[in-house]
């Protein structure tokens, strides 16, 4: 017997969740949103910090009190650093749009908080949350509350947004989806640091030694990273040992010098990007990373998140008042974006990142190949299109 019935049940409560959750509240449409983490856990979770201006008009909207405004920051650039030199791509002067600079578990607290204002239904520390019935009419989740009651809920429609190792993902029978993915030979070391910002914007720097990205958090908290084997023990190295290692490698002519302090959080990053398709299946639908990953190189995988739902929204609320028309051309709408944030990553991540078997040939042609970005207008203009995200693709029906 089910609990209760709602128009869309989603798993995941993370960003892409929760957002839906909330687009769907606009829309008068009833969900219920399970995760099987803790609301304080998600929040203290460090991700992505940078956010399309898509993003950030999404957050902006009065219903959900958001920061990003008031405590996020705007960014109109980014730094290309090679051969010692930096080289300042503008994205306002090339195309008019800026992206900003919010941590991602900042997101997460905004749209929580918006979530207990509103008093939607959110429930976090489940377990063994999973679809029924997806391939009816009559689809639901089964969970297991905190407190080790076990729950049914019907829905219209199921929505996985439960991450890279997601469980709805794995309801769509393997006969039905094809995985498309690839595995990077490099990953990041990354750090958090209590220390003054070194820069004003970040920094993509390749060296002989190998990627590092000089990034941002907050006025005194600061988040960088640096290519590293995949097996790097990131306890095996000391502060000093890591800020030195920072500094080489944008080490150059301009003296450029990295603010430094106390390190408070030591991760080592691993690359893979993934793509699932199709994006849905009967009456269970995929956003975020349950449907698709890519490297941090390009800061897509909370955009693209934000992107899905943003396409998914509207198309679930015509499909509750009886019109699938938009719903059956959300998989391929979302793919369309994907796809292209999958290139646009794959091609910052190998023009940046120094291939461990990388031969002298191909070290000098990614030198060319940055060479060829920073002195074209054209050029530069193409990386500001994609770092800065593109404008949704118009469905073709109502």
């Amino acid at each position: 017997m089910s609990d209760r019935s709602v128009d869309v049940a989603i798993i995941g409560a993370g960003p892409a969740g929760l957002m839906l959750a909330h687009l769907l509240r606009r829309e008068g449409l009833s969900t219920v949103t399970v995760d099987s983490r803790g609301e304080e856990e998600i929040h203290r979770t460090h991700r992505a910090g940078i956010l399309e201006h898509a993003s950030v008009e999404m957050l902006a909207h009065e219903d959900l009190g958001s920061r990003v405004l008031s405590e996020g920051h705007r960014h109109d650039g980014i730094d290309l650093r090679f051969d010692g030199e930096s080289h300042r791509v503008d994205f306002r002067e090339l195309v008019g749009e800026s992206v900003w600079l919010y941590p991602q578990n900042e997101v997460f607290h905004d749209l929580a908080s918006a979530a207990h204002h509103h008093t939607m239904d959110v429930r976090y520390e489940v377990s063994e949350a999973h679809p029924l019935d997806i391939d009816s009419e009559n689809p639901g989740i089964r969970f297991v509350e905190s407190d080790g009651s076990s729950r049914v809920v019907r829905a219209r429609y199921v929505v996985g947004a439960d991450g890279s190792r997601s469980v709805c993902r794995n309801a769509i029978p393997e006969h039905r989806r094809t995985h498309s993915s690839t595995t990077y030979p490099f990953a990041w070391f990354g750090i958090l640091a209590t220390a003054a910002p070194s820069a004003p914007e970040l920094i993509y720097a390749r060296s002989p030694r190998g990627f590092a990205l000089i990034s941002q958090r907050s006025a005194d908290v600061q988040r960088m990273y640096f290519q590293c084997d995949p097996d790097t023990d990131p306890d095996a190295w000391s502060d000093e040992d890591i800020w030195n290692e920072l500094q080489k490698r944008i080490d150059g002519p301009d003296h450029l010098e990295l603010k430094t302090g106390p390190i408070f959080e030591k991760t080592v990053l691993k690359f893979r990007s993934f793509v699932c398709d199709p994006m849905r299946y009967e009456r269970l639908v995929l956003a975020g990373d349950a449907a698709h990953t890519v490297p941090p190189t390009g800061a897509k995988g909370l955009n693209l998140a934000l992107a899905d739902v943003r396409v998914l929204a509207p198309a679930l609320a015509s499909a509750v008042r009886g019109n699938s028309a938009l719903l059956d051309e959300y998989s391929s709408t979302a793919l369309s974006r994907v796809w292209k944030a999958q290139n646009f990553s794959y091609w910052m991540t190998g023009m940046l990142h120094q291939d461990p078997e990388e031969s002298t040939f191909a070290s000098a042609r990614h030198r060319g190949e940055l060479r060829s970005v920073v002195d074209s207008v054209h050029g530069q203009a193409f990386l500001a299109e994609q770092y800065t995200g593109w404008p949704d693709i118009p469905t073709t029906s109502g």
